[in-house]
């Protein structure tokens, strides 16, 4: 998938989202919190498939190895990082439909979790960057 083709599938599936939920805010529709987020959700599948497939072609054996592990273990945290907003998401909308009654900040834990990883990678790659 090119880069045009992800960045315009990105803003088509926030576009729908943002005017779902605006629409769910002003008490225009009854839907279920989690029809509100499912572009959110479906976009969120396709770069985890994305991802997979990309860590299954690094896997084989014409992998360069003086780069392939730098490039495998930022694979891997991205793969997390999405599973962490899934998980961020999963539990917001039980939240919000009073499925379960845990605590907000409980609720945030994933999101929390996300940005102190996306920190240490920040600073990870800076210093990394700076060593070569």
């Amino acid at each position: 998938m090119s880069l045009v083709q992800r960045v315009f599938l990105a803003w088509f599936f926030s576009l729908v989202f943002l005017i779902m939920l605006v629409l769910k805010l002003d008490s225009k529709i009854n839907w279920s919190w989690f029809v509100i987020f499912l572009p959110v959700w479906t976009f969120d599948a396709i770069l985890i498939l994305m991802l997979v497939a990309k860590m299954a072609g690094r896997c084989k054996q014409a992998l360069n190895p003086r780069d392939g592990q730098q490039n495998l273990r930022r694979t891997m945290w991205y793969l997390m990082a999405l599973l962490l907003k899934l998980g961020f998401c999963l539990a917001l909308c039980a939240r919000l439909e009073k499925y379960t009654g845990i605590w907000l900040s409980v609720v945030c834990i994933p999101l929390w979790t996300l940005l102190v990883g996306a920190l240490v990678e920040l600073g990870y790659s800076v210093v990394y960057y700076r060593r070569d």
